[in-house]
């Protein structure tokens, strides 16, 4: 999981400790990511739940790339998924398509959104073709997710957007856009005084 970043658009502020209702955005994702064997936070110093790594990329604040390079000598399996720290509504459901729907001729396949965009840091990716991505893509700092992707076989993802909350590849970049994520929590949890959450029901 990427947690870095300057967070211009949030005055500084560290969007990952932010909180979204019952629970900070980070804190949100972990639980998205509760069956994952190991759980790795690339970003600066920083609370997060028991068991969780959390790691710096090199140098700090070189982009998602380099910070892909720092997260993935800790991890011991052969498909990764990466997602920004910026998805409180991400849900379970969501990474399990995303890793099903690696096959034997598929790299990584992406999280699309409503209107057909790719989400470069919502997919899942098979761990050996994303480290010779990485390697043929040196030096690192400053690359973006999507150069990584010339050289890779590519699949995509989409799922229905829900119609009665935020779809669960929403990313809150602004506080207009941290506001509206925490009044769509206040909205559900006042329809559901017995399932006071902030991530949108589980199936």
């Amino acid at each position: 999981m990427l947690a870095g970043g300057r967070s211009s658009r949030m005055a500084g502020r560290a969007k990952a400790q932010l909180r979204v209702g019952d629970a900070t955005m980070l804190e949100h994702v972990l639980g998205a990511l509760h069956g994952a064997m190991t759980r790795v936070v690339v970003g600066p110093p920083q609370s997060a739940l028991d068991g969780v790594l959390v790691v710096q990329e090199h140098p700090a604040g070189s982009g998602p790339v380099a910070g892909l390079a720092a997260g993935l000598p800790h991890l011991s399996s052969d498909v990764v998924v990466v997602v920004a720290a910026d998805l409180p509504f991400l849900t379970p459901e969501l990474i399990e398509a995303l890793v099903a729907g690696l096959g034997e001729t598929v790299d990584v396949v992406l999280s699309v959104d409503e209107n057909g965009r790719d989400q470069y840091l919502l997919g899942a990716w098979r761990v050996d073709r994303l480290n010779t991505a990485l390697a043929e893509l040196e030096p690192l700092p400053g690359r973006a997710m999507k150069e990584l992707l010339r050289v890779l076989q590519v699949s995509r993802a989409q799922m229905p957007a829900p119609s009665d909350f935020p779809a669960p590849w929403t990313d809150i970049d602004t506080p207009a856009d941290l506001a509206r994520a925490r009044d769509a929590v206040q909205a559900h949890c006042a329809h559901s005084p017995d399932n006071a959450r902030s991530a949108p029901p589980r199936k």
